[in-house]
C-alpha cells in the first residue's frame, strides 16, 4: 500500500523544522524575485521530485525523449552526478560515466540519436545547446531532476512521487525524506504517482487523488513499472524473465536508492534472492568487485546476477569480475506504463504543448503581434508560453485557484 516504505524519525523533527525555515525563505526570494528565474524561447519540460531518493526520474525521462523524438529533436539536460568533469559536457557514444554520470550514460546507450548534454548550471547548459552548430536547433529541452532548479522557468513542470513514499504522508529532512515542504508539489503543472501496483482499486485512486489535494490546473496520472527481458551484460544474450525457476538462486546487486520494489518483483519468480545493495550512484571499487564474485561463488546452483540498468553502466568496463561471472550477470531494463489508459492524454499533452511552443509557432506568434501592437511594446520578443496559460486557452473547465 501507499507509503509502506515511510519512517519518520521523530526525534529529527525539531531539525526538519530549521530546514524548512531556511528551504522556506529561499523559495520566498524566487517568489518575490529576489532570486531570478529564466524563461527560454524554446519548450522546456522539467522532471524531478522533492524527496531524496529514486521515484523513477530516469525511465520518465526515457518515456518522454521516446515519444517527443518522434517528432522533435529532443536534448536532454542533466547535472552529470558524481562525473569527474566540470562545466558543460556534451555526450557521444564514447563518453564514460566519468564523463558524464551514471544516468546520462544510460540514456545515451539507449537513445544514442538524442542529445543529451550535462552542465551542473541548467541556465548555462541551454545557453550552450542553442549556439554549438550541432545542437542549435534542437526543439525541446528536458531538464532531468530539476524541480529544485528554480532558476529555470520550465513550461511543463512535471512532479514524481513515490506511490510507496507519498510526500503527504513524509516529513521534511532529516527526519523524513522531503527536500521542501510538501506546499512544493503547487509548482507543478503535472504531478505522476509512480511504481503503483499494476492492480490498483479504483477505490485507491479516488483515495490517492482526494489525498494528493491538487489544483485544478494540476493533472495528476498513475504509472508502473513495466520489466522487460533480463539482458546480459555484454548485450549478447537474452532471457525472459519467464524462464525463471523457483529453484533458481538470485544475487540482485543494486547501487540505487530505492531497490526494494525490485525484490518485491523478483520474489514472484523466486524466494531465493541474495540481496547485495550499496548506496545510490556507488562508484564501485575493486574490493567491491571481489565481494560481488565471493558472494556469487558461494551461492548454490543454478544461479544468476541480476542488476539495475544504472548499475551495469557503472560495471561495464570494471576489470575483475571474471568471464564466469560476467556471463550469468543479467541487466533488468523496465520502461514506464501509464495505469488508466492514461498515456495518450499524456502523450497529447506534451507534444501539443511543443508544437505550440516551438520557435516557428512563437516567431509566427511573435510576427503577428508587430502587425499589431506598438514596436515598443515589450510583448514584440518571442517567449515560451506556459503549460498553465496553454491548458486555460484549451481547456473550457480550467479555472485558475
Amino acid at each position: 500500500m501507499e507509503g509502506d516504505f515511510i519512517k519518520i524519525n521523530k526525534w529529527l523533527l525539531p531539525l526538519s523544522w530549521l530546514y524548512g525555515i531556511g528551504v522556506k525563505f529561499r523559495n520566498l526570494c524566487f517568489e518575490t524575485g529576489i532570486l531570478k528565474s529564466r524563461s527560454f524561447d524554446i519548450p522546456v519540460i522539467s522532471v524531478g521530485n522533492i524527496t531524496v531518493g529514486g521515484t523513477g526520474k530516469t525511465p520518465h525521462v526515457e518515456y518522454l525523449t521516446k515519444i517527443l523524438q518522434e517528432h522533435f529533436k529532443v536534448a536532454i539536460l542533466s547535472r552529470g552526478y558524481k562525473r569527474k568533469t566540470k562545466g558543460f559536457v556534451l555526450a557521444n557514444e564514447k563518453s564514460t560515466v566519468a564523463d558524464i554520470g551514471d544516468e546520462p550514460r544510460q540514456m545515451k546507450k539507449k537513445y544514442p540519436h538524442a542529445t543529451i548534454a550535462v552542465d551542473s548550471d541548467r541556465c548555462h547548459g541551454i545557453d550552450m545547446l542553442g549556439t554549438i552548430e550541432d545542437t542549435k536547433d534542437i526543439d525541446v529541452v528536458v531538464l532531468d531532476d530539476a524541480f529544485q532548479h528554480r532558476y529555470i522557468t520550465p513550461g511543463i513542470n512535471i512532479l514524481l512521487v513515490d506511490y510507496h513514499r507519498l510526500i503527504i504522508y513524509d516529513e521534511l529532512l532529516p527526519a523524513g525524506r522531503l527536500r521542501e515542504p510538501l506546499t512544493g508539489k503547487n509548482r507543478a503543472d503535472i504531478v505522476i504517482v509512480t511504481k503503483c501496483p499494476t492492480n490498483l482499486k479504483p477505490m485507491e485512486f479516488r483515495v490517492i487523488t482526494k489525498a494528493m489535494n491538487l489544483y485544478p490546473y494540476q493533472k495528476l496520472y498513475f504509472t508502473t513499472l513495466e520489466y522487460q527481458n533480463l539482458v546480459s551484460i555484454n548485450a549478447d544474450k537474452q532471457l525472459p524473465l519467464s524462464q525463471l525457476t523457483a529453484d533458481m538462486n538470485i544475487l540482485v546487486l543494486s547501487g540505487i536508492a530505492s531497490p526494494q520494489q525490485m525484490m518485491i518483483d523478483l520474489k514472484y519468480y523466486t524466494q531465493r534472492i541474495y540481496p547485495l545493495t550499496f548506496s545510490d550512484h556507488h562508484p564501485f571499487k575493486a574490493k567491491d568487485i571481489e565481494l560481488i564474485r565471493h558472494t556469487y561463488e558461494n551461492m548454490p546452483s543454478p544461479k544468476i546476477i541480476i542488476t539495475t540498468e544504472k548499475d551495469a553502466v557503472r560495471l561495464e568496463h570494471m576489470d575483475g569480475l571474471g568471464d564466469d561471472v560476467r556471463s550469468q550477470m543479467y541487466v533488468l531494463p523496465l520502461e514506464i506504463k501509464f495505469l488508466l489508459d492514461q498515456n495518450n492524454m499524456f502523450n497529447q499533452n506534451i507534444i501539443d504543448y511543443v508544437r505550440k511552443n516551438s520557435r516557428d509557432s512563437i516567431l509566427a506568434q511573435a510576427k503577428d503581434d508587430n502587425g499589431s501592437q506598438d514596436c515598443n511594446h515589450s510583448g514584440n520578443r518571442p517567449r515560451t508560453i506556459s503549460f498553465r496559460n496553454y491548458r486555460q486557452t484549451r481547456d473550457p473547465l480550467f479555472r485558475d485557484s
